[in-house]
């Protein structure tokens, strides 16, 4: 059974064989313990989502949703683990990391009705606060708006390397295409045409980029200068300044797509994992 006030999904596509296959490596390397577990990840069930905790629930430090990255259409929380472990840690905070469902078996919004439904049931434990890297970006700041019009209190919102416009216009698509190895027009049109699926990109929960700035709470956004999607960081940075809200763009130069969920040995993760959490401390 869904929530009274899930957004109407719609049926999907299958997933083609390139893809699948993509995702077949993904779940081998997971099974075959290339990405180990780490000190105090749980495997959770919550809302009919499977989520990994980081992190053990607080009253005295805030609940963290984290949303991965991997276009709409790959990846797992696994694969930010050593992050979300690294910032539970580190904050003190519960970090939850839900396996939304993928497009374009499950296009939008099935991914934000999931995400919804964990975000609803963690709410009454005490500040929360949404973040996400690269699609999940998208997730977490799209939720944001959701949270706003439901009336449930986020505290923040951390969005690192996020993609915000899946219009994929923006200019760094052609200056830094040799300079992102990770990501790139091609990829982000094709990703957007699985998860999106005829339905418009310039709708803000599928784009917030195009939100309303009033419905975000303060908020920290990471990105390498390199990136295809540093003008979709500083558009959205911009857009919640311009009507007086609170928000730091920290840009790195020499920082790949998303390298602090990736690995804190790579160019500028250090640095964004201090900020973030300097971010959060200013948030109690």
């Amino acid at each position: 059974m869904t929530h009274p006030d899930a957004l109407p999904e719609r049926p999907g596509q299958s997933a083609p064989a390139e893809l699948q296959g993509k995702r077949d490596m993904l779940a081998a390397a997971i099974a075959g313990g290339a990405l180990p577990s780490v000190a105090g990840q749980a495997d959770e069930v919550i809302a009919r989502v499977r989520t990994i905790r980081f992190g053990q629930p607080s009253s005295d430090a805030p609940t963290i949703v984290h949303f991965h990255g991997g276009g709409f259409r790959q990846g797992a929380p696994e694969f930010c683990a050593r992050y979300a472990a690294d910032l539970a840690h580190a904050s003190g905070a519960a970090v939850y990391c839900p396996a939304y469902r993928l497009a374009p078996e499950a296009p939008f919004p099935a991914a934000l009705n999931d995400g919804m439904r964990v975000v609803r049931h963690l709410a009454s434990q005490g500040p929360l606060i949404l973040a996400g890297d690269s699609a999940g970006g998208a997730i977490a700041a799209a939720l944001a708006q959701l949270c706003a019009q439901d009336g449930l209190a986020i505290a923040g919102l951390v969005l690192h390397s996020p993609w915000l416009d899946l219009g994929a216009t923006s200019a760094s698509y052609q200056t830094n295409a040799e300079a992102d190895s990770l990501f790139s027009e091609a990829s982000a049109i094709e990703a957007a045409r699985m998860y999106l699926q005829g339905h418009p990109a310039t709708d803000p929960l599928a784009s917030p980029l195009l939100g309303d700035p009033a419905l975000f709470p303060p908020t920290y956004i990471s990105v390498g200068l390199g990136e295809v999607l540093l003008d979709d960081a500083r558009a959205f940075h911009r857009r919640l300044t311009a009507a007086s809200r609170s928000a730091t763009v920290h840009e790195v130069a020499g920082m790949d797509h998303v390298a602090v969920t990736r690995g804190l040995d790579l160019p500028g993760s250090p640095a964004v994992l201090a900020a973030t959490l300097s971010f959060l401390a200013g948030l109690r």
